[in-house]
């Protein structure tokens, strides 16, 4: 049976992240994609507009919906405002007991533009009990654990300090450092140093949502966490070589690339 993973997490009517983005991030793994959208944008490559939020009670209905129904072997959350709709989020997760969980705390836009209220910061720590891994940028990092993270080694105390907070690992990114990018997999007590290539195109649209969103896919087809996130990692890269320059700001992946298995 195909294996079946889901998205919570905010629109992209332009199609580069957000559950759009997931969605075709779990096709191209060979994954069934559902989606459960817990905030409406209106933006494009080059930033946000507007935002529009569910009921927290429709987030619940098609939660329940989904995990009602479809056998969902991994599941992770993106974009989500307010605290009332992570407060939701968590509660339905807890009832429905699923087992693997990839928190992508997303606070702020690559565009620079906030995306959640205020106090929906100390809501998402409340995700992090349920999480699997999360996996913050340097600026998540930073919100989550209270102080500064700006190095390699800041880093280091960030994905154990997130460890701390509950989740079972995590993943900080190091993309915005100067230099090629290094990622930071604090799991089971140890931290790993995942180094790797930039790709230099400018600026990029989506490759936060995209990276969680394939760590998920790979959960879902029973991949160990540390296997699935060098998977994905290698994915992004080679997504990233080919993005198609469709608008006028940044550069979404290309998802049409498929995995090197």
């Amino acid at each position: 049976m195909i294996p079946v993973a889901l998205t919570i997490a905010g629109s992209d009517p332009s199609g580069g992240a957000g559950i759009q983005g997931d969605l075709k991030t779990f096709h191209a793994f060979g994954v069934y994609g559902a989606a459960v959208v817990a905030r409406l944008t209106a933006q494009n490559t080059t930033g946000v507009r507007d935002v529009a939020d569910p009921a927290p009670a429709f987030i619940a209905a098609q939660l329940d919906a989904v995990l009602d129904d479809l056998p969902v072997a991994a599941a992770k959350t993106g974009l989500l405002g307010t605290a009332a709709a992570v407060d939701v989020v968590v509660d339905r997760l807890r009832v429905h007991a699923l087992r693997q969980l990839v928190v992508d705390p997303v606070l702020v836009a690559t565009s620079g533009q906030t995306l959640v209220d205020p106090d929906a910061l100390a809501a998402i720590r409340r995700l992090l009990p349920l999480a699997t891994v999360v996996t913050p940028n340097l600026a998540e990092a930073e919100a989550l654990v209270g102080r500064r993270v700006r190095d390699v080694a800041a880093m280091r105390d960030a994905a154990r300090a997130l460890v701390d907070l509950g989740a079972r690992a995590a993943l900080v990114k190091g993309g915005h450092l100067d230099g090629p990018p290094h990622d930071v997999l604090c799991t089971g007590g140890v931290l790993h140093d995942m180094a790797g290539q930039r790709v230099d195109i400018g600026r990029t649209h989506g490759t936060g949502c995209t990276l969680s969103a394939a760590i998920t896919a790979e959960l879902a087809r029973g991949r160990a966490l540390e296997e699935a996130v060098a998977r994905a990692r290698r994915w992004v890269a080679r997504a990233l070589t080919s993005a198609p320059a469709v608008g006028r700001g940044g550069r979404p992946l290309d998802h049409l690339v498929r995995p090197d298995d």
